[in-house]
């Protein structure tokens, strides 16, 4: 026996025109039909429809992570701040982490994932190495202080994430819960109906080694991902290389160059007539706190998003005009690797050995050119850091790459002892010696799959939701007259009967047209109608994704709905 939910008794009220505010396509849809509402910025109220949505979700991955033998708990969402700073994440988070203290001054934090609180859960309840491996999961809301909350559900301040994690003996156990977790979230993914991507990652914030992100490609996606069109290769940007190629080639001796009000490799590149591609640029940046160049060729950005997974939990900011003020080494304009002194130099691999640049001479208005790394400077670190750019070579295969914009909907680490070496996690191995754990974190954002799913499956009428995860099987709409409503009715309950979950359009005083709409509009991917030919006993259904139409008995449509 299924639910039949009654659109005349059901809180839903749908919307003719987009929010004023939205911006995106899951953002005005799930608005306008009646599945969430918002109550401030990034925070959302999930009505009826959008919480069926939300449980369906979470019901497919409990299913399959229940299949591989993980096990579901509930921590809180309120936490103290002590494991936090022991793994200094307290700090690391920064701006991004809820904060708040209780009427006696204790400190506390709004969870944003919960590594520390799950590594110090195994501690108390695990001893033995015949107690492991385990792998724990929760569903629950997570908090972070978005600076600018935007696309709706997609990227809001409180949000609906499962994450679980896994914890071993070896490195080999590690692999094997690694695998196990990346099979269960393609089953995942599948059965949402997600179009996604695994991509190599970086682990940021999380710490560990090897990540992996499960991306749907959508142009409301905040990530952008590089997809290689003659190979398996695809990466997140912040994860692409490229690969550091000494040259061996013969240049002249440095040579100055008066380039008189040329500050930027623009105007540089301009006055002398060349490609900004032969030019050095040098951006100074501070690493808590401490002046450092980082050299990329000219007409290349830095990616300060990329220097700073790289440099992670270290602070990465642009110097300011004040940073110059007593350090006549740095001349503002005209800096070059050559002659730096007391600063680190980061340089991109394509600043390889053996090439020359154009550069500043750290002398106002000059530059030099013929300066050739590993001659007239040397780099003390070499960092993917330059903003990757459509066309740049695969790392694998060598073609040129795409770029996309896509959803994070899953993120996979293998994040080794960070955490059990904080917090001591030993337990007693086969030889009576205790032996340290190793640990993985998995996680799938439950409320971003709902925007995903909207923003890859919608179409000019509305919502189209996969049949997995849809609030109803069948959407039955009564076109209006008191015969027309009654079959609607006597279907939807032999339906519901039949186990099929029904939402059916009974609303009295509302006309066929708006009815037809809003069936549209919410998306169920089956709409039956109760229309002109009820008296025959005939109704027509409808496929919500393909729009074919076909008119059968109210047997027929039973038998074929219930098959």
């Amino acid at each position: 026996m299924a639910q039949v939910q009654r659109m005349s008794r059901l809180m839903v009220k749908t919307l003719r025109d987009d929010p004023a505010d939205a911006e995106t396509l899951n953002h005005k849809l799930l608005m306008r039909a009646g599945y969430v509402r918002r109550n401030a910025a990034g925070i959302w109220t999930w009505l009826p429809l959008g919480k069926k949505v939300l449980d369906n979700i979470s019901r497919v991955v409990r299913e399959e992570m229940d299949a591989i033998g993980a096990q579901e708990v509930l921590l809180p969402a309120l936490l103290p701040k002590e494991p936090y700073e022991a793994s200094a994440r307290w700090e690391e988070y920064g701006d991004l982490l809820f904060r708040l203290k209780d009427r006696k001054g204790a400190e506390y934090l709004l969870g944003p994932t919960h590594e520390e609180i799950f590594t110090l859960i195994v501690k108390d309840q695990v001893a033995s190495y015949k107690d492991l491996p385990v792998m724990l999961y929760q569903i629950q809301t997570k908090y972070r202080d978005e600076a600018r909350p935007r696309a709706g559900v997609l990227r809001g301040r409180e949000f609906q994430m499962k994450d679980s994690y896994s914890f071993d003996i070896t490195d080999e156990g590690l692999a094997e819960s690694y695998r196990l977790h990346r099979e269960a979230y393609q089953k995942i993914f599948a059965r949402l109906g997600l179009d996604y991507r695994i991509v190599s990652a970086v682990s940021g914030a999380m710490g560990g080694s090897a990540s992996e992100e499960f991306l749907a490609p959508a142009p409301a996606g905040e990530d952008t991902f590089v997809d290689c069109p003659a190979c398996d290769y695809a990466a997140n940007t912040e994860a692409v290389t490229f690969k550091l190629t000494p040259v061996s080639e013969e240049h002249g001796a440095v040579e100055e160059l008066d380039t008189p009000d040329t500050p930027t490799i623009e105007t540089l590149a301009e006055h002398l007539g060349v490609p900004a591609s032969a030019t050095l640029k040098n951006l100074l940046v501070k690493i808590d706190g401490e002046i450092v160049a980082v050299g990329v060729p000219g007409n290349r950005e830095v990616d300060l998003g990329k220097l700073g997974e790289h440099l992670a939990p270290a602070v990465v900011e642009l110097v300011t005009a004040e940073d110059f003020e007593g350090r006549g080494d740095l001349v503002r304009g005209y800096v070059g690797p050559q002659g730096l002194e007391k600063v680190r130099y980061i340089a991109d691999p394509r600043v390889a050995p053996g090439t020359a640049w154009i550069t500043g001479a750290n002398k106002a208005n000059t530059h030099a050119k013929n300066v050739v790394a590993g001659r007239d400077f040397e780099v003390d670190d070499y960092l993917d850091v330059v903003v990757v750019e459509e066309g740049d070579p695969c790392p694998k295969c060598g073609a040129g790459l795409k770029l996309d914009r896509a959803i994070e909907i899953g993120h996979i680490f293998q994040l080794g002892r960070k955490y059990a070496d904080t917090f001591g996690l030993d337990v007693l191995g086969q030889q009576g010696k205790p032996v340290r754990v190793t640990m993985g974190s998995y996680g799938i954002g439950v409320s971003r799959a709902v925007a995903a799913l909207a923003e890859q499956s919608a179409d000019e009428q509305g919502l189209c939701w996969p049949k997995e995860i849809a609030p109803a099987d069948v959407h039955v709409v009564a076109a209006g007259k008191a015969l027309q409503t009654e079959l609607a009715l006597d279907v939807s309950e032999k339906l519901g009967a039949a186990g099929v979950r029904v939402l059916v359009d009974d609303r009295a005083g509302v006309s066929p047209g708006v009815k037809f709409t809003d069936a549209e509009l919410i998306g169920v991917p089956t709409i039956l109608v109760a229309g002109r030919r009820s008296a025959e006993g005939v109704v027509e259904l409808k496929d919500r994704r393909t729009g074919e139409r076909e008119e059968l008995t109210v047997e027929e449509a039973i038998a074929r709905l219930t098959a």
